[in-house]
């Protein structure tokens, strides 16, 4: 396809299909990549029976949401068990449906919760996601010329190489730095490379701030960034993140994306940081996205406003396609139409489903306290640990977070600081934490996946 810099477009056609001309694209599809899973996994299919279906019963949606949900502990479990029968995680029993000699690549979860679950990919898999990637890229305005710097992990993380490989076949050009050396290393290259767009985690780029003029004597506003994309995590989608990020770097745009090596992929229009309408699901071509409900599992119509866990079903896939795939990522889908002319819902992450709380009954999720924390910077830092002594969801009140004032606060000033923070939490938290003070950068800095919840015999 012949494209020119000025197109607004990477994909015209995909992009601004009406939800019946997508609808129609996504079934036709759905019926081929059904067989394939049938006849190459013995999980999936093993999906069909329990339906007393087979794939060629499929005739309509009502008939693809009796199709059991598949789960990531499934996809663990197989994989174990298939590493300590056949020496590698791959075999039939899995959802990997491809024999080892068609996989080119191996992506791994981040491990955040526990053991990395792999996905293998064959060439035709990596082709796809090269174009959802430059699809999302040239939507925010990259084009050839553009340097690009990977500021997050390249360590077998989905959103490592797959991701520069996508700026690649963009046209722009990929710094592959990885936030694996170290702050300085990051900051160093941004220094050496001045890309014009930076790809971290929210969470890394909060600490790029507070760190950039001690390691390299210059403040983050002068790194000459256009664009920031905060992904990997909740964050980019919270308003006072997305301020912090704005003024700290500059005016550099701030653009919320999904990080996934996977074909479900989602970015958001250029809007201010004042701002955040979601992201635009940018690829339903080879993805069906559902919302389902946590605890039954039974599906919730994808009308404006509503909240549900998403699943995920590969079209076109071949190493590992996610079949109605509970990813455990709690979605918030809207209908309104966006003025950019692109077509379908737009998402926003509102947390992770196992990473609910309930604390008197009231359902918490650390994306919440984040949100409410961030409103008292500078007086805070804004880095904080939830502090539970048994995993959630219950929790025995007081909720404890330990979290630090910010630099040149006193104790008289913690006091006031607390007071007004308790009676802020209860009018929209609708809890009464205890708040552990400790002094500016006692809490440790992480450059992956930062996680908010700790547990601890302490707490």
């Amino acid at each position: 396809m012949a494209r020119q810099v000025t197109d607004k477009y990477w994909d015209p056609k995909v992009e601004t299909m009406s939800a019946d001309e997508i609808a129609a694209l996504q079934f036709e599809r759905l019926k081929k990549q059904l067989v394939y899973n049938y006849n190459n996994s013995l999980l999936y299919k093993s999906k069909f029976e329990q339906a007393g279906m087979k794939p060629e019963d499929v005739r309509s949606w009502e008939d693809f949401r009796r199709i059991p949900i598949t789960g990531k502990d499934e996809q663990k479990r197989t994989q174990e068990e298939s590493t300590a029968e056949l020496g590698h995680p791959f075999g039939p029993g899995t959802i990997t449906c491809v024999p080892q000699d068609k996989i080119v690549r191996l992506n791994s979860t981040s491990g955040t919760t526990g053991t990395p679950t792999l996905y293998a990919l064959t060439q035709n898999d990596v082709n796809i996601m090269n174009e959802l990637h430059a699809r999302r890229l040239w939507m925010v305005g990259i084009r050839p010329g553009h340097r690009v710097l990977q500021g997050l992990s390249l360590s077998m993380f989905t959103g490592g190489l797959p991701l520069s490989q996508g700026i690649m076949h963009s046209g722009a050009c990929a710094v592959p730095v990885g936030a694996d050396g170290g702050t300085k290393r990051v900051l160093d290259f941004i220094e050496i490379t001045r890309p014009h767009a930076l790809f971290t985690t929210p969470s890394f780029a909060q600490y790029v701030l507070e760190q950039c003029k001690k390691l390299i004597g210059k403040e983050a506003s002068e790194l000459g960034l256009q664009w920031v994309f905060p992904v990997g995590e909740p964050g980019a989608g919270n308003i006072e993140v997305r301020k912090i990020l704005a003024k700290g770097f500059g005016g550099a745009h701030i653009c919320d994306q999904t990080g996934g090596g996977h074909s479900f992929q989602g970015a958001e229009c250029l809007e201010p940081p004042e701002v955040y309408s979601g992201m635009h699901f940018t690829s339903a071509d080879h993805c069906i996205l559902e919302l389902l409900d946590p605890k039954t599992r039974k599906n919730i119509d994808m009308v404006d406003g509503a909240v549900g866990e998403m699943a995920m079903t590969f079209l076109e896939w071949e190493g590992t396609p996610f079949q109605r795939y509970a990813y455990g990522d709690l979605l918030q889908i809207s209908t309104t139409p966006c003025n950019c002319g692109r077509t379908g819902i737009r998402f926003k992450i509102v947390g992770r489903a196992d990473d609910m709380l309930i604390v008197k009954g009231v359902n918490v999720f650390p994306e919440a306290i984040k949100k409410e924390i961030l409103k008292f910077v500078p007086r805070v830092t804004g880095f904080f640990k939830i502090l539970l002594d048994k995993p959630g969801p219950s929790v025995t009140p007081p909720l404890k977070i330990r979290i630090e004032y910010g630099q040149g606060i006193e104790g008289k000033d913690i006091a006031a600081l607390e007071e007004e923070m308790n009676k802020a939490f209860k009018e929209t938290v609708r809890i009464n934490p205890k708040f552990i003070w400790v002094a500016p950068e006692s809490i440790p800095r992480e450059t992956k996946k930062t996680k908010l919840i700790e547990i601890t015999e302490a707490a």
